[in-house]
């Protein structure tokens, strides 16, 4: 390492696109900065000594009251673009899970609300890069 470089600090993430089976999908409405009162996946913080598999489980039913198994969860794809995230430095594990029509929902953590959402009728803008790894979740 040289004398001009220097180390960044990346911050690790999970982010989970749950669809049923009639093509609708949970979204979040974000309760706080960045993108407050945006839509988003469901996600957050991986914890230390914890997998991207396991915090995709635990956001999905911190945020949305919504219970899976790390063997519901594909992989979908890593998220790391250097400004994906106005805070900085995020680099997140995306998984997919598919869940029953019907499956009811609970806003918690920093969810303002909960919405099944049709996949032909989403909103207007998604926070961050969340319709990007929404489109690669649903590519045939």
């Amino acid at each position: 390492m040289t004398e001009t470089e220097t180390f960044e600090t990346i911050r690790y993430t999970a982010d989970v696109v749950a669809l049923t089976p009639d093509s609708n999908v949970l979204l979040i409405e974000r309760g706080w900065p960045p993108h407050e009162g945006a839509w988003a996946l469901p996600g957050g913080h991986v914890d230390c000594g914890e997998t991207s598999l396991a915090a995709a489980v635990r956001e999905l039913a911190e945020e949305t009251g919504v219970t899976v198994t790390v063997d519901d969860l594909r992989p979908i794809g890593v998220w790391d673009a250097p400004d994906r995230d106005p805070r900085g430095r995020y680099v997140t594990v995306a998984y997919v899970a598919v869940v029953p029509v019907g499956t009811q929902t609970v806003a918690g953590d920093d969810a303002r609300t909960t919405r099944w959402w049709p996949l032909d009728n989403l909103p207007e803008r998604l926070a961050f890069d969340h319709a990007d790894i929404l489109r690669a979740a649903t590519a045939s």
